[in-house]
């Protein structure tokens, strides 16, 4: 009886034991989960649908308009009878079967997005790098008695365009310059910071949205989804790339890319104490910063996608995603790939109560798709929903629609 006894207490010890070490196992996959938030979206039936948002490190962190796919639709905020949708998710699957004849190697599934009007709202009133001028030449006291007569004047193209739909050919380089000017001396961060500001300002036209939030949350899924397949996500954009940047690393932001996937118009960067000595006759010192250099070098529109996409990313895509003619080339250089299947999908604006679409817009980009062998995406038809629940189009930006 006494050995017996004596068993006793070891053997709860070791019971003890074990319940710590399952307790604290069970903690640690707790907490080492990534954070997740529950986001609601509002299906056209005026149904709820919830979605799951992760983070993950390294990349730019999206807030609260974060859309996550599930196995089962990873397009859930598209259509069921959505023709583009099927097209896509059989791309997908075919391209990622190893046994199948079109399986694209990991390292060569190469995807590029333009931006403006493709991931994100377009204009309202105007594009968002547009808008940003606007804000810095007229708007912002800081600024206002620093801005040139130069500045001035685009800003109040700018402000015409958006009010009366005045076209100016001139306006896309004529903005480059400005912007390159009315930034110059700024170090990267602090611009990304000033572009972030900005990004929390109302948009004009609709209701419970700011302007780094305007994401299209199907496009988001697409963006998701393709990650999850593997391909290599790379935005292009006519916009300058630094302000893409910085509305990608905003914190509204709900797509998570690295910043050096973000590619688009370029303007001149110098060291702080560089003055106007050339590149070639400088060195940069250990104590200096990078700062904008005050010259627009490059609008990436047309042509110049693909030369961007050569230059910076050094492989032919094998799928592209536009709005617009200006994406026509990356799109025929995605279709012109030699060695895999590829595929393009361009957005037709054809949604008039849930967005500021255009409907000649619209028309005429279904026409280039059929020449084209584009293929069409819907905003009206093969989207439940444009933007996540509490979003109201007011209809306040038509003006601009028909000059942009």
């Amino acid at each position: 009886m006494d050995s017996e006894n004596k068993l006793v207490p070891s053997y709860w010890r070791i019971v003890a034991i074990a319940a710590l070490c399952c307790c604290a196992l069970l903690c640690g996959l707790y907490f080492s989960k990534p954070a997740t938030q529950n986001l609601g979206v509002v299906a056209s039936d005026g149904s709820e649908a919830t979605e799951e948002a992760t983070t993950e490190e390294g990349t730019t962190e999206g807030a609260g308009l974060e859309l996550v796919t599930d196995d089962e639709d990873p397009l859930s905020l598209w259509t069921a009878d959505s023709a583009a949708k099927q097209a896509l998710i059989d791309y997908v699957t075919t391209v990622t079967d190893e046994s199948s004849p079109d399986f694209i190697p990991v390292e060569d599934r190469v995807a590029t997005f333009d931006i403006d009007g493709t991931l994100l709202n377009e204009t309202d009133p105007n594009y968002f790098d547009y808008t940003l001028l606007v804000h810095r030449v007229l708007e912002d006291p800081n600024y206002i008695d620093q801005a040139s007569d130069f500045e001035k004047s685009v800003a109040n193209k700018i402000v015409d365009q958006n009010e009366n739909g005045t076209k100016y050919s001139e306006l896309p380089v004529e903005h480059g310059q400005a912007v390159a000017s009315a930034f110059k001396g700024m170090t990267v961060d602090e611009f990304y910071d000033y572009v972030h500001e900005f990004a929390k300002s109302e948009m004009p036209s609709y209701e419970n949205m700011l302007r780094g939030e305007s994401f299209y949350a199907p496009m988001v899924q697409v963006v998701q989804y393709l990650q999850a397949n593997d391909f290599d996500v790379y935005m292009m954009s006519g916009t300058d790339r630094l302000i893409m940047r910085g509305v990608f690393s905003s914190e509204l932001c709900p797509i998570n890319v690295p910043l050096n996937h973000i590619l688009g118009s370029d303007e001149s960067l110098v060291g702080s104490a560089q003055g106007d000595s050339d590149g070639l006759d400088y060195t940069f010192g250990q104590d200096e910063k990078l700062v904008l250099g005050g010259d627009f070098l490059m609008k990436t529109l047309k042509e110049n996608k693909v030369y961007i996409i050569q230059r910076e990313i050094a492989k032919q895509p094998v799928l592209s995603f536009g709005n617009s003619s200006g994406d026509f080339a990356m799109d025929n250089y995605a279709l012109s790939n030699p060695t895999y299947k590829s595929a393009a999908f361009q957005l037709c604006c054809d949604d008039l109560e849930r967005e500021n679409g255009n409907m000649s817009k619209a028309d005429s980009m279904y026409a280039d798709c059929e020449a084209n062998g584009y293929i069409p995406v819907s905003m009206k038809n093969d989207w439940t929903t444009i933007y996540p629940e509490g979003v109201v189009y007011t209809g306040a930006a038509e003006a601009v629609a028909d000059a942009a």
